[in-house]
């Protein structure tokens, strides 16, 4: 992260957990609405954004808003069956729309698309207000301009949803509590533990804490331990873990030693981040109030390592447009791709060695995470170039540079993968970059996937993976196999795949016959036919060269086909 935007992530922070802050002060629901519909505005960035309820009347109506928005579209009441808004609560999701007043698959309301037009409402972003599996409202976020909306933001949105629809449960059991003065006592008592505990987590997080910080100090609050898992660490409470998920409360066991575990699932959205296991020896089971709190740290967590995960994805999506720029370019660089590398710390100059990954098991979206890891470290760029994970990195041994990476994948992935790097000679990147994916190609067909090299190993197929060299390859086939390849261009027929068939199956007829589902007698005519093109001696003079040119035939095709 650069210097620059250090203040801003710590504004986005603090006014990330302000909003959680309001939710224990017990305010006035319209004060802490209007609290989560700020905070949204200001995290989300849209032109507008608005919360809406759903009446007595069954109407949908604003309740709070932010940015520029007319009093007249906050006073409409819309029936809460049409618009966004009613396929937002029927499905109890997210739903958005790029352009409101042209959109076929919301039902319009005629009075409501009129202000529409006068607000200049287009996209629009709704997410669902769900208190105990009812949908009671709904949070929308607003442009003036068409626009698609981002799986991180529809995210964010949604945990501020979550935690407006905290605040609508806690503004009903608050008011159900004041039914009897005893009940107020005890509640009251609990309620203030419950918002020391937010206020210090709160302070935790404003201070620069990590969620493992988090997860200490709220051990230190409520006794026991708290461990955070993330997905990896689920294993073992697999099944307590997808019951705290479905069901959105903590689930709590007794353990044969006397610990009583409670565990709540990490949730942002629909996006299941991981779990916080409590534990404490303690006779009878956890106060509620106390469960509540973990499932209230959880909406915490659940922002910071959101926030967390898109300040990296946000890294990652920079490294990736730079990296792009720099092969797109190419050869040489720019002044403001300089600029932009220099603030990244990376030396441009020293951008010379182009590596290329491939996995049959990995997709190159999450090799090129992988990567971004590596590159990092290494003062390099990574990310996903035309389909492939690629990174670039200083020139240093090259050999030694490829090895470790394909080393340090291989053992994170656990599973084969394959590196292919090439030196980017006078900052030309793209070259290197091509060379790079179609050695690569090549050693596909070779049969190798677990590998780590510079394209100077394979020497010998340079002139299949080098389009500079395309000359001299067409020389060549042209001298092997040129008069079987004319053949069957005028005739139509395959005598060249035959051979090759033939050839790949050890010049055994039965085989190859089967092979390419051919009578024998029908494979004797055809390879008495190329003995008429290329002579009698064929079997027996340049044998050789005759085979070499097929199998360099069959790799430029596929070096050249659209895997590649």
């Amino acid at each position: 992260m650069t210097s620059a935007a250090e203040p801003r992530r710590q504004r986005e922070l603090a006014s990330l957990y302000a909003t959680v802050k309001s939710l224990t002060a017990l305010g006035e629901l319209d004060q802490v609405l209007q609290s989560i519909v700020h905070h949204a505005h200001d995290l989300i960035g849209t032109d507008f954004t608005y919360l809406s309820l759903v009446g007595a009347d069954g109407r949908l109506s604003a309740r709070a808003s932010d940015g520029t928005i007319s009093a007249e579209f906050l006073a409409a009441a819309i029936p809460a069956t049409v618009g966004l808004g009613g396929r937002v609560l029927a499905s109890k999701s997210p739903q958005w729309v790029r352009d409101y007043a042209t959109s076929t698959l919301i039902q319009h309301d005629p009075d409501f698309d009129r202000l529409v037009v006068t607000e200049e409402l287009v996209a629009l972003l709704g997410v669902p207000l769900v208190i105990r599996g009812e949908a009671v409202g709904a949070l929308f976020a607003a442009d003036r301009s068409e626009r698609s909306f981002q799986a991180e933001e529809i995210a964010l949105l949604n945990a501020f949803a979550d935690h407006a629809a905290v605040a609508l449960d806690n503004a009903r059991l608050y008011a159900a509590s004041r039914t009897a003065l005893r009940e107020l006592r005890v509640a009251y008592r609990k309620i203030e533990r419950a918002q020391a505990i937010h206020e210090a987590l709160t302070g935790v997080v404003l201070g620069g804490g990590t969620p493992g910080d988090v997860a200490r100090h709220l051990a230190d609050q409520l006794g026991g331990s708290v461990t955070l898992l993330d997905r990896a660490d689920e294993a073992d409470l697999a099944v307590a873990v997808e019951d705290a998920r479905r069901s959105g409360r903590c689930t709590v066991s007794a353990g044969a030693d006397g610990t009583t575990r409670s565990v709540a699932a990490i949730q942002a959205g629909d996006s299941h981040l991981g779990a916080l296991v409590w534990r404490r020896k303690a006779a009878g089971p956890p106060d509620d109030t106390d469960l509540r709190t973990l499932e209230r740290a959880t909406h915490i967590l659940g922002l910071l390592i959101l926030k967390e995960r898109a300040v990296a994805e946000a890294g990652e999506r920079l490294s990736g447009e730079l990296l792009t720029e720099l092969i797109v370019g190419s050869p040489g660089i720019g002044p403001a791709q300089r600029a932009r590398t220099r603030a990244r710390g990376i030396d441009a100059d020293r951008l010379e060695l182009v590596l290329v990954a491939d996995s049959p098991a990995v997709p190159p979206a999450d090799l090129a995470r992988h990567l971004h890891d590596i590159a990092r470290d290494r003062a390099g760029l990574a990310g996903e170039h035309l389909g492939r994970a690629t990174m670039i990195l200083p020139h240093t041994d090259d050999d030694r540079t490829v090895a470790e990476v394909h080393t340090g994948l291989r053992r994170t992935l656990g599973s084969p993968v394959m590196v292919v790097g090439e030196l980017a000679a006078g900052q030309d990147w793209a070259r290197a970059f091509s060379l790079a994916g179609r050695c690569g190609a090549v050693l596909r067909a070779l049969g190798h996937t677990d590998v780590g090299a510079t394209t100077r190993r394979y020497a010998l197929y340079a002139m299949v993976f080098d389009p500079e060299r395309a000359g001299e390859l067409d020389r060549f086939l042209t001298g092997a196999i040129g008069a079987l390849l004319e053949y069957d261009r005028r005739r139509g027929t395959d005598l060249v795949g035959t051979l090759t068939t033939y050839y790949g199956h050890r010049a055994n007829v039965a085989a190859t016959a089967r092979a390419l589902h051919l009578h024998v007698n029908t494979l004797l005519k055809r390879l008495d036919r190329i003995g008429t093109v290329l002579g009698s001696g064929w079997r027996h003079e340049n044998d050789l060269e005759l085979q070499l040119g097929l199998r360099l035939h069959q790799l430029r095709a596929i070096t050249t086909g659209p895997s590649c």
